[in-house]
């Protein structure tokens, strides 16, 4: 006699999910706030408003939310939407215009993700390795554009691997975080700066 499968209730897998969202969402905002070394998963319990054994039994350890963490990151970043635009375009300021605005949003809208990750760096066992996994799509796309900029006239008076560089400099999370956190300049303000230095430079 087969032996019956166990019953899944949609309600409880769909509270289940929005139980780790929510937590994932108040330790991305705690880290972010006070640096992954000074959260602890009964902080983020406490403010999830749930037992420090859900947030065990939901997402894992302080490690797996992190983890958890820069992987959604990577995922809600829009960037294989953003890269399909910008390779279409057939002029180099058109391309450094769409790359300036769309690193903007992404930056903006990502802003507590970047946060957490980059207060985690100092005290994370492993901080290289969590940058590479945090950034790693984010370069292969600015490499990408700038390859797609070396088919285009005017070319880019530099090899593609400085080109890249270049766009990296700008328009890579560091470059928007020194302008609007540390300068305190308007993401709108950041942007057309950043756009008119890219465009001055490589055309």
């Amino acid at each position: 006699m087969p032996s019956k499968r166990p019953y899944v209730s949609p309600l409880r897998e769909q509270a289940a999910a929005q139980t780790r969202a929510l937590i994932l969402e108040r330790a991305t905002e705690l880290f972010a706030e006070r640096g992954y070394g000074r959260v602890t998963v009964a902080d983020i319990a406490s403010a999830a408003g749930v037992a420090s054994k859900t947030v065990f039994a939901s997402v894992g350890s302080k490690g797996d939310i992190l983890d958890r963490i820069v992987d959604q990151g990577v995922v809600d970043s829009g960037s294989e939407k953003a890269m399909r635009h910008i390779l279409s375009l057939h002029t180099p300021q058109a391309v450094l215009e769409a790359l300036a605005h769309g690193t903007r949003i992404g930056n903006e809208g990502q802003f507590t993700v970047h946060e957490a990750i980059r207060k985690a760096l100092p005290v994370h066992e492993n901080g290289e390795a969590l940058w590479e996994r945090a950034t790693t799509a984010y370069r292969d796309a600015l490499h990408a554009a700038a390859r797609h900029l070396h088919t285009l006239t005017p070319r880019p008076p530099y090899t593609v691997e400085e080109t890249a560089d270049l766009l990296w400099f700008w328009f890579g999370p560091t470059g928007w975080r020194t302008l609007v956190v540390e300068n305190g300049w308007p993401w709108d303000r950041a942007e057309d700066l950043l756009q008119r230095t890219a465009v001055a430079t490589l055309c």
